[in-house]
C-alpha cells in the first residue's frame, strides 16, 4: 500500500465517524492553541513590563547620597552637588549621552481657591532628555534659561489642566514660586506613569536648577541621573558615576549608585518562568489530547478487527494495516493541531483590528505547535496501530 491508498482509507474511516473524529480531534485543537496564545501573552506581558521599565528613562544610572533622615553639617557637606554633576559630564565625556541632576522643594499654590503644597523641581536642559519626558505644549528648559537664571517654569499636564484649564493656555501664564514670578514656557508629562514613585508628582513645577539654588538652605542634588549610551554601556557608567562621586568627598560618605539593568533581567526573567509554566500546561493539554487519540484508536482497532482479517486474507501485509491506523492517527491529530494553530493565530491579529496594541504572535511557537500535532498522532497512534497489525488474521476473521 503506498501513501496515497492509506491517506484515502483514512478519510473513509474517519468521515465514518464525523463526530467521533471531531471531538478526539478538539483536544488537539485546544492544545495548540493554547501553546500559541500562551506564548503569545507572555511575550506582550514581557514586551509591556520591559516598555513601562525602559519609559522611565532610557539606560539610566542614578545616584544618591544615603542618609536616611540624618542632617549635620558634615552630612550637608557630603551631599551630591552642581558641581558634581560637571565633573561627571567632564570625567566620562563622550561615554555618556547626558548627566543631570534634581532638586526639589515644596511650595504653596492656591487651586480653585485653596492652597496646595505642589513640588517644584530644579533641573537643567538636559532633565527632559535623560527622563524620557513628552512636551505637551511650549518648550523645554534650555541651556540659555539655566546660565542667565531665568524664571522660567514649566508644569506638569494635569496642574496646567488644574491651573489655566488647558495645556496650551497654560503658555505664557504667569505663576508665583516662593513669591517669585514665573513665566510658563511648557507643559509635559512622563512618557510611563511612575505613579509617583519617582522625583516627578502628578502635579509638579519645573524650573531651572540655576534658580532653584536661591531657595534651599543646603544644595542638594537627589538624585543625579546620568544616561549611557548603549545598554552594553550602564555597567561601566554606573561604575564610573561611583568613583567620580568618591573621589569627590569624604572616605566615609556612602552613596548609592544603581541602573535599572537589575530590573530589566528581573522582569525578563519573572516573564521566561511565567512562559515556562504555561508552556507546561498547555503540553500537559496536548499529552491529555494525545492519550484520547490513542484510546479511541484502540477502541477502533476493536470495532475493525474483522475488517482487519479480510484486509489481511485479501493481501495486506502487517506493515499495510500498520501504516493504515498510524495514518489516520496522524490526520486526526494534524488536523486538529492545524485547526488549532489557526485559532491560535486568528485571536491575537484580530485584536489589532479592534485596538491599537500590537499583539506579536511567535513563529517558533507557531512551528512547535505543528511539530507536536505530528509528533502526538506518530506516538500515541503506534500502539493501537501495533495492536491492529499484531492481530492473527484467522481469529480476527472469527471475531464478532
Amino acid at each position: 500500500m503506498h501513501l496515497g491508498e492509506a491517506l484515502r482509507f483514512s478519510v473513509l474511516a474517519l468521515r465514518a465517524n464525523r463526530l467521533r473524529t471531531f471531538l478526539t480531534a478538539l483536544g488537539m485543537v485546544i492544545g495548540n492553541a493554547s501553546v500559541i496564545l500562551v506564548v503569545t501573552i507572555s511575550l506582550t506581558s514581557r514586551d509591556y513590563i520591559l516598555e513601562q521599565i525602559q519609559g522611565v528613562g532610557s539606560n539610566i544610572v542614578y545616584a544618591y547620597l544615603a542618609v536616611g533622615n540624618n542632617a549635620s553639617p558634615q552630612v550637608d557637606a557630603d551631599f551630591i552637588k552642581i558641581a558634581d554633576i560637571q565633573a561627571v559630564r567632564q570625567a566620562l565625556g563622550s561615554r555618556i549621552m547626558a548627566a543631570t541632576g534634581v532638586m526639589t522643594v515644596y511650595d504653596q499654590m492656591m487651586i480653585a481657591g485653596r492652597g496646595e503644597d505642589i513640588a517644584i523641581l530644579g533641573s537643567d536642559q538636559e532633565y527632559a532628555r535623560v527622563r524620557n519626558l513628552v512636551l505637551v505644549a511650549g518648550r523645554f528648559l534650555s541651556s540659555n534659561d539655566v546660565a542667565s537664571r531665568q524664571k522660567t517654569a514649566l508644569l506638569t499636564e494635569r496642574l496646567a489642566q488644574r491651573l489655566f484649564g488647558s495645556q496650551p493656555g497654560s503658555i505664557g501664564r504667569i505663576i508665583k514660586v516662593h513669591g517669585l514670578q514665573f513665566a510658563v514656557i511648557g507643559t509635559f508629562r512622563e512618557r510611563v506613569e511612575s505613579f509617583g514613585l519617582s522625583e516627578l508628582a502628578g502635579e509638579s513645577v519645573l524650573i531651572p536648577i540655576t534658580v532653584m539654588r536661591y531657595f534651599v538652605p543646603v544644595e542638594r542634588i537627589d538624585p543625579l541621573y546620568v544616561q549611557a549610551w548603549r545598554p552594553r554601556d550602564v555597567q561601566a557608567v554606573t561604575a564610573a558615576v561611583r568613583d567620580v562621586l568618591a573621589s569627590r568627598h569624604r572616605p566615609g560618605a556612602l552613596y548609592r549608585v544603581e541602573n535599572l539593568a537589575a530590573i530589566l533581567d528581573a522582569a525578563r526573567n519573572i516573564a521566561l518562568i511565567l512562559t515556562l509554566v504555561l508552556i507546561l500546561i498547555s503540553a500537559i493539554a496536548l499529552v491529555i489530547s494525545g492519550i484520547g487519540i490513542m484510546n479511541i484508536m484502540l477502541v477502533t482497532v476493536t470495532e475493525r478487527t474483522r475488517e482487519i482479517g479480510v484486509r489481511m486474507a485479501v493481501g495486506a501485509s502487517r506493515r499495510d494495516i500498520l501504516q493504515q491506523f498510524l495514518t489516520e492517527a496522524v490526520m486526526i491529530s494534524l488536523g486538529g493541531g492545524l485547526a488549532g494553530i489557526l485559532a491560535g493565530v486568528s485571536l491575537p491579529l484580530s485584536v489589532r483590528w479592534f485596538s491599537p496594541l500590537q499583539v506579536p504572535v511567535s513563529p517558533v511557537s507557531v512551528a512547535v505547535a505543528f511539530v507536536v500535532s505530528c509528533s502526538v498522532g506518530l506516538i500515541f497512534g503506534l500502539l493501537p496501530a501495533s495492536r491492529a497489525a499484531n492481530l492473527n488474521p484467522t481469529e480476527a476473521l472469527r471475531y464478532e
